[in-house]
């Protein structure tokens, strides 16, 4: 199985930076996704490991080996594009015996190739039929299908189920990590969809403007981001803006805006600090007391109410609550909220202002 590396890869058109020097290694077996906002140059990325385009700048190595130079369809990969780039005229055993029948292989073996494949993606009884006649998910599954008859041990997957409804996509990246973890294949997955990424990853690589933000477990990522941006972009968070008023016996005091307090533990930062702390909406509760807040907006989750308010402090605050309580909650109602101090991450206060530290653009 390949280990994949990259040194100081960048790539500019003109003056446009679509990466900007990066430095990343994909361990044999690891399933990594390169997560971020359209634009952010994380499919630029996957096509300069793929060689389809040359980095401006830096080395692209897979299996030790320098790939400069070296065509696509010499690096011993394969490639699963956004689009579903099928061939329409061919059936779908044909489709994924494509890559054996060009390497002049026995028809047995084409055949073969495409029944073992075939049936991992649980499409047996479509090998008949033509690409047209399936629908998006079946489809994608043919392509994947390819792309791991291929042989290859290196698998890309470029936005592979943004152009499926939200209920395939479920269950389709639940069948790419099994596949993929059953074989032993390296695979690298672009999307720009958290929760995607987060339900298939060994490890999530987050881009913004062309460079790593962070990298870490998906776990990791959630639950102790190193940055704001981190913070807002994987899952949802709450963000209060105040200073460290005095610290005591592993809990520190958080002055906010209006002059309201709120007491957060595991804060790194000495008394007077301007800060932010970021609390997820799960971690927020109503109370008999604590920062008070008036109800802006309700809305159906399903499974909870997702309830907005704003803080006296000026900030907007949103929390989860249960089913069954819903009915207890309505818009300008006045509440009182507190954290989970445990939970909370504080993050010195930006410069630029919480947003632009947050920005997608």
């Amino acid at each position: 199985m390949p280990e994949v590396v990259l040194r100081g890869v960048s790539k500019k058109y003109g003056k446009v930076v679509a990466v900007d020097d990066i430095s990343l290694t994909i361990k044999d077996g690891e399933y990594v996704t390169i997560l971020g906002p359209s634009g952010c140059g994380k499919t630029t990325l996957i096509r300069m490991i793929a060689g389809i385009i040359q980095p401006t700048e830096g080395q692209v190595f897979i299996g030790g080996k320098d790939m400069k130079g070296v065509e696509i369809e010499d690096r011993d990969l394969g490639y699963v594009f956004q689009n579903i780039a099928l061939f329409p005229n061919l059936n779908v055993a044909d489709n994924v015996a494509y890559s054996p029948r060009v390497k002049d292989r026995p028809a047995e073996e084409q055949a073969a190739t495409a029944k073992k494949y075939l049936e991992l993606v649980k499409l047996l009884d479509r090998m008949s039929m033509l690409p047209g006649e399936l629908c998006g998910g079946e489809q994608q599954k043919v392509s994947l299908a390819r792309a791991l008859a291929t042989g290859s041990k290196l698998l890309l997957l470029d936005e592979p189920l943004s152009a499926l409804d939200a209920r395939v996509r479920m269950d389709l990246r639940y069948d790419l990590r099994r596949l993929v973890k059953q074989l032993g294949i390296t695979t690298v997955h672009v999307t720009h969809d958290q929760e995607e990424a987060m339900s298939v990853s060994d490890r999530i690589v987050l881009m913004r403007k062309g460079s790593v933000m962070e990298m870490g477990s998906p776990e990791q990522l959630y639950t102790k981001p190193q940055n704001m941006f981190t913070a807002n972009f994987i899952g949802e968070t709450n963000f209060f803006e105040g200073w460290v008023k005095e610290r005591a016996d592993g809990l520190s005091k958080i002055e906010l805006r209006d002059g309201s307090e709120m007491s957060v533990a595991n804060c790194p930062f000495d008394k007077g600090t301007a800060i932010v702390v970021s609390v997820r909406p799960e971690f927020v509760f109503p109370f008999t007391s604590g920062l008070h807040a008036k109800i802006t907006s309700i809305t159906y989750m399903g499974t909870y109410w997702r309830i907005s308010t704003e803080a006296d402090s000026e900030d907007e605050v949103e929390l989860d609550v249960p089913v069954a309580d819903g009915s207890l909650y309505k818009i300008g109602q006045e509440v009182y909220l507190m954290v989970n101090r445990k939970a909370a991450i504080v993050f010195p206060r930006p410069r630029e202002g919480i947003a632009e530290a947050i920005s997608l653009e």
